[in-house]
Order: C-alpha cells, then structure tokens, then sequence
C-alpha cells in the first residue's frame, strides 16, 4: 500500500461560501498515481468544512441561507461573548455549522478515477470568510 500526501489552497471572498474543489482533489489523485484506494480530503480549521454534493449554485444559494436560518451569524453566542469587540473572533456560527457538516470526506478511487456519482463534486464550505486556508488530501492505495 502507498501513502501520497497533497494539499489544496483555498480562500473565499465571502463569509459563507462553497467553492467546488473537485478537479484540484482530481490533480493530487493523478499526481499520486494510485490507481485503487481511496482518499481523504480533510479541513484543518473548525469553522470551514468539506462536503459532497451537487455542483449547482442556486442549490449552494439554497444551502447557505438553510444555514442561515438555523444557525444565524448575528445571534448571542457563548462564544462569541468572549471576543466583543473582535468582529473577526465572533464565529460560534461557523463553530457550530462545521460540527452538521463535517471536516472531512472519503472518496473511493477506482482506475484511477474518483468514484463520485454523477451529479457529486467536492466541495468546500467557508463558514467564517475571507481566510486562507490549507485543505490536506492523503491518497491511499495501490
């Protein structure tokens, strides 16, 4: 079994976004050459995560205003109340969305190929804007 490590350069120009990442875990797939395995593409920061679904921009319009109204940014956190006055530190939102929907997704490789299905992409989810940061992808397999 062999190891490939990699990592994707992300940032977002707003303060909740998604942004397809799929074609950038497809080029660190190709550049390990593993042909059967699987990989692990996965957020280091606990207010930004990774998710699989549809490529579609009213959908993602759809699934960040869904955040919004569970889990509204402007509302009396906890956390937040430690940070007044640090607008950048005041993110219990994008704490508590990362914990729905994870840091972290699993995708099998076959062929060389990511096994999505026809209408999945990779995608990641900004939960606390206008941050650059660092996803690490691990390729396992053969």
């Amino acid at each position: 079994m062999r190891i490939h490590w990699g990592t994707i350069p992300v940032y977002a120009d707003e303060y909740l976004k998604i942004i397809d990442i799929t074609e950038e875990v497809e080029r660190v797939v190709r550049e390990s050459d593993i042909k059967e395995g699987f990989v692990i593409v996965y957020s280091p920061k606990p207010t930004s995560a990774v998710a699989i679904n549809e490529n579609d921009p009213d959908l993602w319009k759809d699934i960040l205003e869904t955040y919004q109204r569970l889990v509204p940014v402007k509302a009396e956190y906890r956390h937040n109340a430690k940070y007044k006055g640090i607008p950048s530190e005041e993110n219990a939102h994008a704490h508590i969305l990362n914990t729905f929907i994870g840091t972290s997704v699993v995708i099998p490789i076959r062929n060389g190929r990511l096994q999505l299905g026809t209408w999945q992409s990779v995608l990641y989810v900004e939960l606390d804007g206008f941050k650059r940061r660092e996803l690490t992808v691990q390729v396992v397999g053969e």
